[in-house]
């Protein structure tokens, strides 16, 4: 059994979960009752766009407004295709390309296909990060996601297998796709997509749910959570496995103690009392592999509040105080060193936290698709850290600030001595810029780094910002 301490929510994921409230009617619905039929239309673009309406195409913040356009000289087995310009990382109208097609009026009925499938090819052989189907910027309710999909220069069929077709009764999520440059050096290149369609091949192998390892999990009451690792796995028509990342939705959960571990809406999981209990999992009648033992262990003390200040003194990284700026992810690692991470909808009792585990370095990143900290005005780094674990002679936790990531980079650092820390319980460190020794600039900070060298394996961390005295 692998166990793991962490508090954390939801999966790496580029959009938010949106909770749906539903007010109940005055009267039960009788059995007679009759709901709306939706249309059932496969095709998404085949020479043109299909049923979406006037208003279908939203991208995706920072992301190339106008990457996408209808190419009347490139398509297979035909003169008209979807292209996509993938921008430079350093262009100015956005750093890569990304965007969701969303139908304009009802959804569709997609309960008798069980695949999308295209015809791609692109200008040079590229790795496409993320496509899919059924984001629709509302609840992404059935969100699905291949990734790091193979494109090269020949026309070629792909298939994204949906995970429970039972469920699409009304999506409105045609497509959707996000494609960088991190593989052709910030270098821009295109791609093509033609006839996109949901189809019925009936080829397609059983299917093999996961919910990750078997694993326990400490945390608190009030901790708000889903099980990530998720993932499905299909044979396709040709042999290869497709693994498929999907929603939460799709599966069926269960607790073996919902006095202790409450699974609510779309797998959201609420910790209630003191004690044990498993979650587990199915997906159209088929086991999950995997469990996840949550051992609740009472309430949670949150960090000390941060004092009050002037926001336009303030940067904030990860805090409840202010104004976060946007940030590319909080969990940035290199392997073998990988560590668990919290998102910032990490939620106790309403308190976002940050739980590392099996520490050895872990960096909060600035520098990708979002703009670098330019923090010459600020004076201090404040950041409170909870050392989850006994303290040992020789433990140190050592923060790095790395300015101009991928440039003419400077870095600081400094030491914190395992001495200054107690054991599970807060300490607050604010530490002047300037004593963070050989960063001679900070106009562009792009890193954040915790490095423990495995000294210290496991601490939360919240109220992370910079600030001005």
């Amino acid at each position: 059994m692998k166990n793991i301490k962490l508090m954390y929510s939801k999966m790496t994921c580029l959009l938010a979960l949106v909770f749906l409230v539903t007010i109940s009617c005055d009267r039960d619905l009788s059995e007679e009752a009759e709901f709306a039929d939706f249309a059932k239309t496969s095709e998404i673009f085949i020479e043109a766009p299909i049923g979406l309406g006037t208003d279908f195409y939203f991208p995706f913040s920072g992301s190339k407004a106008t990457a996408w356009s209808v190419d009347e000289s490139e398509g297979y087995e035909s003169q008209v295709s979807m292209r996509f310009d993938v921008p430079n990382a350093d262009d100015p109208e956005g750093s890569y390309a990304g965007a969701i097609f969303r139908i304009d009026g009802s959804g569709r009925d997609l309960t008798g296909y069980d695949a999308l499938t295209f015809w791609a090819k692109a200008s040079q052989g590229v790795t496409i990060g993320e496509l899919g189907f059924g984001t629709d910027f509302e609840e992404n309710k059935y969100q699905t996601t291949i990734q790091n999909t193979s494109l090269s220069t020949s026309w070629t069929k792909y298939i994204i297998p949906i995970p429970d077709p039972s469920k699409l009764i009304e999506e409105r999520g045609m497509f959707w796709y996000s494609a960088g440059t991190q593989e052709t050096g910030g270098l821009g290149y295109t791609f093509w997509i033609d006839d996109l369609k949901f189809e019925k091949l009936g080829t397609l192998g059983t299917p093999v749910p996961s919910i990750g390892e078997d694993r326990t999990v400490q945390a608190f009451i009030g901790t708000n959570t889903v099980v990530g690792n998720r993932s499905v796995i299909f044979n396709l028509p040709s042999g290869v496995n497709q693994t498929v990342i999907p929603a939460l939705s799709y599966f069926d959960w269960s607790s073996s103690d919902p006095s202790v571990v409450a699974v609510e809406d779309f797998g959201r999981i609420e910790m209630i009392s003191n004690g044990m209990s498993v979650i587990t999992a199915t997906m159209a009648g088929v086991q999950a592999t995997g469990a996840v033992t949550f051992e609740v262990l009472g309430e949670f003390e949150s960090a000390p509040i941060p004092p009050a200040r002037d926001p336009a003194d303030v940067i904030s990284i990860f805090s409840n105080a202010y104004n976060d700026v946007p940030v590319d992810y909080y969990n940035g690692y290199f392997a073998p060193f990988q560590t668990t991470q919290g998102q910032d909808d990490i939620f106790v009792n309403g308190d976002r936290v940050i739980n590392y585990t099996d520490l050895n370095f872990v960096g909060i990143g600035t520098f990708v698709d979002v703009s670098p900290i330019n923090a010459n005005e600020m004076t201090h780094f404040h950041v409170d850290i909870n050392v989850r674990e006994a303290i040992q002679a020789g433990d140190f936790i050592r923060l790095q600030l790395i300015n101009n990531v991928g440039g003419v980079e400077t870095s600081g650092d400094i030491t914190i001595d395992g001495s200054q820390f107690q054991s599970e319980e807060w300490i607050s460190l604010d530490i002047p810029l300037a004593d963070f020794n050989g960063l001679s600039v900070r106009n562009e900070l792009g890193l954040i780094f915790f490095i423990s060298d495995a000294t210290i394996s496991n601490i939360y961390v919240d109220n992370v910002y910079y600030y001005k005295e």
